[in-house]
């Protein structure tokens, strides 16, 4: 008897496990992933009846989104949030089409909503699970000193910031990102390694990811090398990187040059179009006529849809076309003792040429009163 129960209480346990996951299946909710400041649609559908009446509803947030009836919008109740931001399909109402669109999508438009649909016929709902996501676009990467930091934002949901390197090598375990999310609850992240000496040699690789995307940047720093005033061809490096956009970059902040890698098109910066000479299909840049304003970091930013590759050189220019500060005050000082020099002699012969001018006078009036004193005798 104790078995005959144990075995009932046993197939109904299946049972309703069967009828709790068949009940999922049919009623569960629909997902639906959204990309953030973009066009989203929630889908909702009904048996075509007259009388249409639509009701969208933000759940979680008790919010009224978007309404439907009398052939028309009712917007009285919608919150301002969504205001200018909804939309139905009216041309395929009647085609029991009750689906939402949605337009700037915001963060906070994720969560649960609910398609309310009354006809003469009857009522059903329908429950559509909204997840935002603002992938990840670009990681920003660089070395200050000795400290490489690489940090990405824009990001929702909170991402993920992970180091590696290439070859292998004894990383930091304890080290944290720091993470924070601005007003529109956007996530940024940041993390820095301090590098070492032995260091010189490795690709440092940092990975930022969220649940449904992931990019990650690639750092090197090649050896310094001495530029010339006529020309100086620094690398890229990157012949087996497959890339869709190259950069290079002046300090890390001042553009160079833009390239996109499909279509072969180039912009050059007004500063540098002087300077710029030619760009190979591997990304090496030649430049021309440098001075010693030109000396710096020479960043290459080589870029697809999954990885960036971001190169380092220092670049000191030798050569000709550096001012030189010293040898132009020298050479003022010197102009200076020579003109001088000049005027000193010009006034001393001017003196002697007046003095002998003088002398020559003094004589010939002697002469002449000695000649009338010897005509009085």
């Amino acid at each position: 008897m104790k078995m005959c129960r144990n075995m009932i209480k046993m197939k109904v346990s299946v049972f309703l496990v069967k009828f709790l996951w068949i009940l999922t299946v049919c009623t569960g909710d629909t997902e639906v992933s959204c990309v953030f400041t973009e066009r989203c649609i929630l889908p909702c559908s009904f048996q075509i009846a007259p009388q249409v009446v639509i009701h969208w509803t933000h759940l979680e947030a008790g919010l009224g989104v978007h309404s439907y009836y009398d052939n028309q919008d009712q917007l009285q109740n919608q919150h301002h949030i969504y205001r200018n931001r909804t939309s139905l399909f009216k041309a395929q109402i009647p085609r029991g089409n009750a689906s939402l669109q949605l337009t700037g999508v915001k963060v906070q438009d994720e969560g649960r909503y609910q398609c309310f649909i009354s006809t003469i016929n009857g009522n059903k709902d329908s429950f559509i699970n909204v997840k935002v996501d603002a992938p990840v676009h670009k990681i920003n990467i660089q070395q200050v000193e000795n400290r490489i930091t690489c940090s990405s934002e824009g990001i929702y949901p909170e991402p993920e910031l992970t180091w590696s390197t290439t070859p292998p090598s004894n990383m930091d375990p304890h080290n944290t990102p720091t993470v924070q999310q601005n007003e529109m609850q956007l996530y940024s992240i940041s993390s820095s390694l301090i590098l070492s000496h032995s260091d010189t040699d490795l690709v440092h690789i940092c990975t930022v990811s969220t649940p449904t995307n992931r990019k990650r940047a690639a750092w090197r720093k090649l050896a310094p090398i001495n530029g010339s005033t006529t020309e100086t061809i620094i690398s890229c490096a990157a012949s087996n990187f497959s890339s869709s956009d190259l950069v290079w970059r002046f300090n890390h902040l001042q553009m160079i040059l833009n390239q996109s890698r499909t279509d072969g098109r180039s912009t050059v910066s007004e500063e540098w179009r002087q300077q710029v000479k030619d760009v190979s299909k591997s990304g090496d840049i030649t430049l021309q006529d440098l001075s010693s304003e030109q000396e710096g970091i020479y960043t290459c930013e080589l870029s697809n849809a999954e990885e960036m590759l971001i190169t380092d050189t220092s670049v000191k220019i030798s050569g000709g076309n550096s001012v030189n500060v010293g040898g132009i005050i020298g050479g003022v000082i010197g102009a200076v003792l020579v003109l001088t020099a000049a005027a000193v002699g010009l006034l001393l012969y001017y003196k002697k040429k007046k003095g002998q001018q003088e002398n020559g006078t003094r004589r010939s009036s002697g002469a002449e009163t000695m000649s009338t004193n010897f005509e009085d005798t």
